[in-house]
């Protein structure tokens, strides 16, 4: 040492420049997978290919209307007013033939209107004087901007909405540009010609290239919704069924709808959320010439709305099935299995009567239900009788009746005794201690009895678990046994709210079947067998 401070050197080798390339590489991509964003537009391409078709006829209608610039020929007749005709393809091409046909006859009537108002405004301007004219244009212009925004928020001009836009941007372009080139009506005319070559381009591309039809969205979409619909209902069934208390879902999981063991629960929640979708599908729908499967002119698109309301209506129930399956009240396993064969075959029934309403419209037959509504009838009459016989369950403070000329129907699945019989136990518990209490308890028979317990908490008493808390930290206070009494009546009428929610259902599947029958009628569907 000797007073000299004394120094380490560490000799670092320099990085390959291969390494360094690559870390610059992945500091660069960080949080970016190419190869994950390429198999997320796959995916988003292979759930719909129209997707695909769509883009590609767009690129093309665009390129057409482009054509009658970037060659001489055509530039020389429409000049630069043919851009008109690209901005009327870029807005007005829409996915659907049906949409495109809306948008196009607000265009089209939006821009004859705007031209006929810019040229009777420009005419007027002139006779004004020069120096009255640009005060009579602006002043138009303040009118019509005011007017068409109003207009298109009335709720019966809702649809025309887009039409008072073109109106209103057509009408400025047209009275501004006039009023500098000195002839409105020269403008007007060459802009209303280019406007209508790009709405004949689009409606040409749309119609006759890979066609995307509205009424197939809207049927296909019925369908889908009707298997949906019987989907979620046989999963939420099988999973209340087969769920035994031990597994449940975090309660912050629950208010997010974060359910990825239930795929067909997202399914059945778009279907609440259809209604827009297909009211704007039927309105769209309307457009279209007869095309396909359905050929004939006026065809009730309506009636899909109507049957899909219907179906709202029933899925509302299977969404508060699904509520009560992951309440935090909850019934007893091993009285769920009690009614188990009566809930499933309700279910498979009606789940049977939907998915065969679906498939009627989507093969576009008619066919009675008489059998499937009468078996459907049936199976719930068995759960309710069941349910009626078995009441005494569903209540634990209540006797069961005397049926000792009468044996009970269901002795296999008769409950377990544990959950019933503990307030008996806990009287004999109790008597024993008042009668020993000079004694002390055993240890490992109060540790068996306290394991039991914990090991039935979630099985038995799923709500609230502090009092299961509570009885596991020792002691019984005055009012446990009545306290004890009351939750497992509580938890018992869950199943009764469960059955009723389902019986419920079969009820609201009538309106179904009406509905689609009056569809089948108006869309004259063919009978079945013909």
């Amino acid at each position: 040492m000797n007073g000299k401070k004394s120094s380490v050197e560490i000799n670092i080798p320099p990085a390959p420049k291969v390494k360094l390339q690559e870390v610059s590489k992945k500091s660069s991509f960080q949080g970016f997978s190419c190869k994950a964003w390429i198999w997320n537009v796959w995916e988003f391409c292979k759930e719909d290919s129209n997707r695909v078709t769509f883009s590609f006829k767009v690129g093309l209608a665009v390129l057409l209307v482009s054509l009658l610039i970037l060659l001489r020929g055509p530039y020389e007749i429409f000049g630069t007013n043919i851009i008109w005709s690209i901005l009327t393809v870029a807005i007005m091409f829409e996915y659907t033939v049906g949409t495109t046909f809306n948008r196009g006859f607000n265009r089209a009537l939006g821009s004859l209107l705007a031209g006929i108002l810019a040229i009777a405004v420009a005419q007027l301007a002139l006779r004004s004087g020069r120096v009255a004219e640009p005060i009579v244009i602006g002043i138009s212009i303040f009118f019509i901007g005011a007017i068409t925004s109003f207009m298109k928020l009335w709720p019966s001009f809702v649809p025309y909405e887009y039409g008072f836009r073109v109106i209103l941007f057509t009408y400025c372009l047209i009275i501004v540009s006039g009023y500098r080139m000195g002839n409105p009506i020269r403008t007007a005319m060459d802009r209303v010609y280019s406007i209508a070559i790009g709405g004949f381009v689009a409606v040409f591309v749309n119609v006759l290239v890979f066609p995307i039809w509205s009424g197939e969205q809207l049927h296909k979409e019925l369908v889908n919704s009707f298997n949906s619909l019987a989907d979620s209902l046989e999963e939420c069934v099988k999973k209340y069924l087969e769920d035994n208390g031990l597994d449940r879902p975090e309660f912050s999981k629950k208010i997010m709808d974060e359910f990825p063991d239930e795929p067909s629960y997202r399914k059945c929640r778009s279907t609440l959320n259809s209604a827009a979708k297909l009211e704007s599908l039927a309105n769209a729908a309307k457009w279209e010439p007869p095309h396909g499967r359905f050929q004939h002119f006026f065809y009730p698109w309506s009636e899909y709305v109507k049957v899909g309301a219907v179906l709202r209506y029933c899925a509302y129930e299977v969404m508060a099935l699904h509520g009560v399956l992951h309440s935090e009240i909850q019934a007893p396993f091993n009285l769920r299995i009690t009614f188990q064969s009566e809930i499933q075959d309700a279910t498979n029934h009606a789940a049977e009567l939907v998915r065969s309403l679906g498939k009627d419209i989507c093969n576009m037959k008619r066919s009675l239900k008489t059998f499937l509504l009468k078996r459907v009838h049936s199976s719930t009459e068995r759960l309710q009788r069941a349910i009626d016989m078995h009441s005494y369950l569903l209540t634990a403070h209540c006797d069961p009746p005397d049926n000792s000329s009468k044996p009970l129907s269901k002795p296999s699945h008769a409950p377990s005794s544990t959950l019933y019989d503990l307030p008996d136990q806990l009287d004999d518990l109790d008597s024993t201690n008042v009668e020993k209490s000079s004694n002390q308890l055993m240890p490992a028979q109060t540790e068996s009895y306290h394991e039991m317990m914990r090991k039935q908490s979630r099985r038995l008493h799923s709500w609230p678990s502090r009092e299961v808390d509570a009885f596991e930290e020792g002691g019984f206070s005055t009012d446990f046994l009545p306290r004890m009494k009351a939750l497992e009546s509580t938890a018992a009428l869950s199943l009764a709210t469960f059955t009723s929610l389902l019986i419920e259902f079969v009820v609201r599947l009538d309106h179904l079947v009406e509905a689609v029958d009056e569809l089948s009628k108006m869309a004259k569907f063919k009978r079945e067998g013909l």
